[in-house]
């Protein structure tokens, strides 16, 4: 069983401290059994860095109208049992099941805050300003804020397709952003700057590994990545090949549209 005292000994072997605020991305069952669960880990993290920001994404909210605007990595009118299940996005909404167990133990934390993005959420402590930053357009901004605070990116059990910092590089080396829906309590509202998909992630550890600090703690991979060489590595990869990072698989409707915006 892995304790508090493991998890906080690892991130400070790989140089975590109070300087430094984060955005993690978790999963818990990469891990053996951790001692006190989702709580210990969120715990753990708050004790060896200044700040921490997760995802608290809630596609539960989401809608596929009839219509749209063309090339938009979506089928219009394919989605209709969905729609009828679709939630009114509340500030209390829990996080969806996808996001892992660590970001809602994060979002019931009594110090966290959570931004109000109906789909793209984020909840954190110690980083009001990047929460306070997100717009309806610009779903990504607590990401820039963390950028410019030197932040970092901790991947605890989970490759680069886990790593939403990626989107915000994406969307700086101008990539095809696209459109989506969501239901809010104040009726449907457009959701701009969505991002493509992050499949194809993965390929670009090979680029970041001179920048990657890892280790083991169980059968787990924890790395550490700075945001800013994170950032200028997608945007140079991109550059030099704009269909860089896309996924392989022919259903991918998003990567399929970028590759069209980019003949």
């Amino acid at each position: 069983m892995i304790t508090f005292r493991e998890l906080v000994t690892s991130f400070r072997q790989l140089g975590l401290n109070s300087k430094f605020p984060i955005i993690a991305h978790t999963s818990l069952s990469a891990f053996e059994r951790i001692q006190g669960g989702a709580d210990t880990m969120v715990g753990a993290i708050l004790a060896v860095s200044s700040g921490v920001l997760m995802p608290t994404f809630t596609y539960k909210t989401m809608l596929t109208p009839a219509e749209g605007p063309p090339n938009n990595g979506i089928t219009y009118g394919s989605d209709g049992d969905h729609n009828q299940m679709a939630e009114f996005f509340h500030p209390e909404m829990p996080a969806d099941a996808l996001m892992g167990g660590v970001p809602e133990a994060l979002r019931q934390h009594p110090q966290a805050k959570r931004s109000l993005h109906p789909i793209y959420s984020f909840a954190g402590i110690n980083v009001d300003e990047a929460i306070q930053a997100q717009t309806l357009d610009d779903p990504f901004a607590p990401i820039r804020v963390l950028t410019d605070s030197q932040g970092m990116v901790l991947l605890l059990g989970v490759d680069q397709s886990a790593n939403t910092s990626i989107h915000y590089a994406e969307q700086r080396a101008g990539r095809k952003q696209f459109i989506r829906w969501a239901l809010t309590p104040n009726g449907v509202v457009e959701c701009p700057a969505w991002p493509g998909c992050s499949g194809g992630f993965e390929s670009i550890a090979p680029a970041l590994e001179p920048y990657t600090r890892k280790t083991l703690l169980g059968n787990a991979t924890i790395q550490l990545i700075p945001l800013n060489m994170l950032i200028r590595t997608v945007e140079r990869l991109i550059t030099a090949n704009p269909l860089a990072l896309l996924c392989e698989y022919d259903d991918c409707e998003r990567c399929q549209a970028i590759r069209t915006a980019n003949i």
